[in-house]
């Protein structure tokens, strides 16, 4: 595959034209790589504030309502709906209820 460039005349089948795609694709990872490198450490200093926590977690927080709900027979979209949750959330729980249901036993 050959790309060209008309109004600056690079063209990616002749050599020079690799080195520049070359050249320009370094360039962009190593800034990708300084804006992670940043946002890292301004996360790591907010911590340290106190200031940044994450997203609270929703889901988890509603777990025993949703296992209730579904022991008392509700469909899983249906305790979605009722509790405020997405219905990935009811399977993720269900299925941790059930593993954990299961270790218990044994």
């Amino acid at each position: 595959m050959v790309f060209r460039v008309l109004n600056i005349n690079s063209d990616t089948s002749t050599p020079t034209g690799k080195l520049m795609q070359t050249m320009l694709a370094a360039v962009a990872e190593f800034e990708r790589e300084m804006m992670l490198e940043r946002q890292a450490e301004g996360i790591r200093i907010a911590k340290a504030q106190g200031k940044f926590k994450g997203r609270k977690p929703t889901a988890r927080e509603k777990s025993g309502e949703v296992v209730q709900l579904l022991a008392d027979g509700l469909t899983k979209e249906a305790v979605a709906q009722k509790v405020g949750i997405g219905v990935a959330s009811v399977y993720r729980i269900a299925k941790v209820a059930k593993e954990l249901s299961i270790k218990s036993e044994v």
